[in-house]
């Protein structure tokens, strides 16, 4: 199973209105449990570049099965794993990326955004999923 359209258009939704609340322009990708995008918002003003840092930062937490940031305790310098991130295409152990799962807790897809603080991205994403209270 795979997330739906509907759904990841809600995601980015919530996602946006909490980017709007906290004054800052964001770019917001939705994958499906493959890591592809089924849904993408780039907010007037975002930064260009980090377009494809939200879509990195999805399909690293569809990828790894959680936040995009929980990858940097591999792919730190010193790390057990260093330059993991430089895999599957590129992958960002920053905040921002979180998995999303069906009811029976199977990976159905992922959010990443990009175009804030990292603290910020993670925040806003959280939301869009339901993590965090507004």
């Amino acid at each position: 199973m795979s997330i739906k359209l509907d759904t990841a258009q809600a995601v980015i939704a919530r996602a946006r209105d909490h980017a709007v609340a906290i004054g800052v322009s964001m770019n917001i990708a939705v994958v499906d449990g493959g890591g592809y995008l089924v849904a993408f918002a780039r907010m007037d003003g975002s930064i260009l570049g980090s377009i494809e840092i939200a879509l990195a930062k999805a399909k690293t937490s569809v990828l790894f099965d959680g936040p995009s940031e929980s990858l940097w305790e591999f792919c730190k310098p010193g790390g057990p794993a260093p330059t993991t991130e430089y895999t599957n295409g590129g992958l960002i152990p920053y905040a921002g990326g979180l998995p999303v799962h069906d009811d029976n807790g199977t990976v159905i897809g992922a959010i990443g955004v990009s175009g804030g603080m990292p603290v910020q991205d993670g925040e806003v994403a959280r939301i869009a999923l339901g993590k965090e209270a507004r």
